[in-house]
């Protein structure tokens, strides 16, 4: 069985094949045959680089019982009238009920219970299908009847009794069927390099352990990660939405044995509180009556409320057509043994009837808690949001920024965290733990680091460039390759800002770095009627100016734009630029300008007009171990998604690719939409006809064309962000399709082959003991807290100057080319220092930052509507590839081939 991100369920086997029916057949069998690559295991150690000793957020794990099995039931939930449970959340009390009602039956065995789907046992249960019948006390529901109106079954003033009402209970069938047993000696196994196929199977049960034991204390699971319902947690992030801290924690196998992952974790949630409150702070307006009900009906759609006075708990159905004050509903009163009936509002019921004093609610619409055809409704100010629910839309960039900023932490300050959280969590006292003889150490791990040197670069006029710290600067120094701005022009969208001073101070920095600025064509300011129009028209109307008064098409244009981060205009001007003119863009929001300011947009001026600001001493004399000797194309590939509560926006796949060899600094990219929510990049081969409209064929010419008609012999790829559930996917699906792309343009080319993916997102951290600063740049780690048996390890090529510094954790799933472990590291961290956007190193390889740009530059062209922000509520998932993608524009070929992105 596969294991997926660790959050998939193992769905039990399919259903035998009616008699007759036959099995569908895997078009191209032959294909299927060839045998899988595997990945390829580690080649040794680097030694390069000043020894440095660090402790990692890594807690040893030792593991006794390793002769025991785990064994996997699939869990099937049923209503009393057999019907499947939908509702999400109620598996686990129905669960902790079932074992409490039936221990004997159950041999007294603990359970690990993932919530939904499985169920883990230490050895077997006693019968081998177990079906149970669960009666449960239900919190929840019960409180409201649905028949149409707000507990119409009462008479007035009968509240108090209501409340101390025995709960309803609700019955539950439980099924568990056995579905595989997992030996624990698979992760022994794993420790000593041999991995099997249970080895993920078996971890991801104790990883399971730890999620349930975070469930029993009433946290929110996302993931491994678990966060507290504890106010001193949260952080307001405006706009309705909290920051809210807890912690990640995981089990690794690692070089040194087991190992247990801690570390600092934030999620968003909605902000507790009377839903009015919460609209009032998402819509931005400033009273009820402004609010856009249209978008709360979306915004609240499946949150979970607390209703006034019974404190009943419902989820959110949607809201009432009508303000509360005339929604009708017919309500039922015994008289003796007839039954009247009368016709009364939702706010007359609840004035009149239940006395209870409503301010406000008249005038809003009800909230509705019932089925859609049978609804039931409350006044919405009797409504307030329960804690910890999930707010899984986008943040604006105030919100993103105010999250990053609160909850940065230094690293002494996060290693205090971490060792508090580990001694809270309590981890002896569960149970499953204890049976799997698993006890933590409350020590961090010691790992032994490297600090590589820096490498060389070079400026202008053959000067060379010293490094410090990961940075370095252009003071009195010319940039090696520095292009003409010429035929220009500059536009300004309303910002508040003296063009002509900026010109100046642009022409003359320009100067000093070596790029000759002519003085501008013209400055075409915004038709003032223009500022209120929609972005689209408005780039319209000045694009209208510029053809008019320009004698011919601009090779530049400097756009000036009001705002610096979400502006409206940027994704039609750029649209425009590139793929309609061809014509070099660069936008600026001018705030503070000064000598630093300007030579920041230079160096990005340079880069798109076709120059280079610096570059790799190795590079200018190419003595680069295995690269230079041999043509070597580099490609950085990513996929961007939309945020997590937006469905059916597409995904933008990004592969960028060097040029001009033997440089290493120069890059293209290429950029096409796929299916929403699909990580694997489906358009490196796209054969149609007797054609190749693949990226991989655009980067391939692209290299040949600039790299003096050579074909690359050797092609190094990385790849950002898959999990390591789908390394055999990018290795044997992706690399399959860059193959292909290779020998549909010659059917002889045997290029050879590395491919390298990238992770940001892990919880691996490193400190240096008794220091309140970060690891030094060029600081790499492939021992100890490593994988056991692939080729992998951490690189912190940036100077982290606020928080802790997040290592990039580098795997090497295939090496045909053949490199030397160190000749490999120092490659990566080489790459760190060619972005041409910033004199600093980078975090991650150059590449593979420009296939991020590229995406959500490109990505910017086509605007999703809102109605996609907020079409898929909390909870709700849209599959992959199910949806029509829309496609991107292509780029001008003009500028097809420049760093647009930079």
């Amino acid at each position: 069985m596969e294991s997926h991100n660790g959050e998939a369920d193992d769905l039990p086997p399919p259903p035998p094949l009616d008699v007759g029916i036959e099995p569908i057949k895997a078009e191209g069998t032959k294909k299927l045959l060839k045998p899988n690559r595997a990945l390829v295991p580690r080649k040794g150690f680097g030694k390069k680089g000043q020894p440095i000793r660090l402790v990692t957020n890594h807690f040893k794990v030792s593991l006794k019982n390793t002769e025991e099995f785990f064994y996997h039931y699939y869990v099937n939930l049923k209503y009393e009238d057999d019907t499947p449970v939908d509702r999400k959340g109620a598996g686990r009390g129905v669960i902790e009920k079932l074992q409490q009602t039936y221990a004997t039956e159950l041999a007294n065995k603990d359970f690990a219970y993932d919530g939904e789907k499985s169920l883990f046992t230490i050895g077997a249960l006693p019968q081998i299908n177990n079906e149970f019948t669960v009666v449960v006390e239900d919190v929840s529901t019960g409180k409201t009847p649905a028949n149409g109106s707000p507990g119409n079954d009462s008479p007035p003033g009968s509240d108090r009794k209501r409340i101390r009402r025995p709960y309803n209970t609700k019955t539950y069938k439980v099924e568990l069927s056995f579905a595989a047993e997992i030996p624990m000696s698979a992760i022994a196994h794993a420790l000593r390099g041999q991995e099997s196929e249970h080895t993920q199977e078996a971890i991801r049960v104790i990883d399971i352990i730890l999620r349930q034991h975070s469930a029993k204390q009433g946290c929110l699971l996302v993931r491994q990660s678990f966060f507290h319902n504890n106010p001193s947690n949260f952080v307001d992030l405006g706009g309705g939405v909290m920051g809210c801290r807890g912690f990640h924690s995981s089990f690794r196998a690692t070089q040194s044995g087991l190992s247990l992952n801690i570390d600092v974790s934030t999620t968003m949630i909605v902000k507790p509180g009377p839903v009015l409150d919460f609209l009032i702070a998402n819509q931005k307006v400033e009273h009820p009556n402004n609010i856009d009900w249209g978008k709360a009906k979306r915004s609240l759609k499946n949150l979970r409320i607390k209703i006034i006075p019974t404190n009943a708990e419902n989820k959110i159905v949607g809201l009432s057509d009508r303000p509360c004050r005339e929604t009708m509903f017919t309500l039922k009163r015994r008289n003796g043994d007839n039954v009247d009936t009368e016709e009364i509002s939702v706010y007359d019921h609840f004035v009149k009837n239940r006395g209870i004093e409503l301010r406000y609610s008249g005038d809003f619409p009800c909230i509705n808690v019932g089925k859609p055809k049978r609804p039931s409704y409350f006044p919405i100010e009797l409504c307030t949001l329960v804690s910890l629910q999930r707010y899984t839309k986008s943040l604006s960039t105030l919100q993103r920024s105010s999250l990053v900023e609160k909850s940065r932490q230094k690293p002494q300050e996060r290693m205090s965290v971490l060792s508090e959280v580990l001694h809270r969590s309590n981890y002896d006292s569960e149970p499953m733990l204890m049976a799997c003889g698993i006890s933590i150490a409350k020590s961090f791990t010691e790992v032994d680091g490297r600090v590589l040197q820096a490498p060389k670069l070079k400026a202008g006029n053959g000067e060379d460039i010293f490094t410090r710290n990961g940075r370095w600067n252009f003071n009195n120094k010319r940039l090696i390759r520095a292009s003409c701005v010429e035929k220009w022009a500059v536009v300004n969208f309303s910002a508040r800002c003296n063009v002509r001073d900026l010109v100046r101070d642009l022409i003359k920095c320009g100067g000093m770095k070596g790029i000759k600025v002519d003085p501008p064509f013209d400055a075409f300011e915004e038709n003032p009627s223009m500022r209120r129009a929609p972005a689209v028209r408005r780039v319209e109307d000045m694009f209208e100016q510029v053809k008019t008064k320009l004698p011919g098409a601009p090779k530049f244009l400097l756009c000036v734009l009001a705002e610096r981060k979400n502006s409206d205009v940027y994704g039609p001007w750029k649209k425009k630029c590139l793929a309609e003119f061809g014509i070099v863009t660069q936008c600026v929001a001018p705030t503070r300008v000064n000598d630093q300011y300007l030579t920041n947009v230079l160096l990005k001026i340079n880069a798109k007009l076709g120059g280079l600001n610096s570059i790799l001493q190795v590079e200018s004399s190419p003595a680069m171990p295995l690269i230079s000797k041999v043509p070597t194309m580099i490609l950085g590939m990513d996929v961007s998604h939309g945020s997590p509560g937006q469905s059916g926006v597409p995904s933008i796949a990004a592969v960028v690719s060097s040029r001009e060899w033997p440089l290493i600094s120069k890059y293209r990219a290429s950029v096409r939409s796929q299916s929403a929510k699909m990580e694997m990049i489906d358009s490196l081969f796209k054969k149609q006809g007797t054609e190749d409209k693949g990226l991989i064929r655009e980067c391939l010419i692209d290299f040949y064309t600039s790299s003096g008609k050579r074909k690359p012999d050797q092609i190094i790829i990385f790849r950002d962000g898959v999990s390591e559930s789908q390394f055999s996917q990018v290795l044997n699906i992706e690399l399959d399709q860059i193959i292909e792309a290779c020998k549909f343009l010659d059917e002889k080319w045997d290029p050879k082959f590395t491919l390298i993916v990238a992770q940001k997102n892990h919880h691996t951290k490193f400190f240096i003991p008794g220091a309140p600063d970060n690891v030094p740049p060029g600081t790499v780690v492939d021992n100890k807290v490593c994988h056991p048996r692939n080729y992998d390890f951490y690189m912190c090529s940036h100077a982290g100057m606020i928080g802790t510094t997040r290592p990039t954790h580098y795997h090497i799933l295939h090496d045909e080319i053949g490199f030397h472990p160190d000749d490999l590291q120092e490659l990566v961290h080489s790459l760190s220092y060619v972005y041409q956007r910033s004199t600093t190193a980078i975090s991650v390889v150059a590449p593979i930052c420009y296939a991020h740009l590229a995406a959500a530059q490109v990505g910017q062209f086509i605007k999703f509507d809102e109605m996609s922000e907020t079409s898929s509520s909390h909870g709700e998932h849209t599959s992959a590839g199910s949806v029509q993608v829309q496609e991107l524009p292509c780029l001008h070929e003009k500028v097809r081939s420049s760093m647009f992105f930079c």
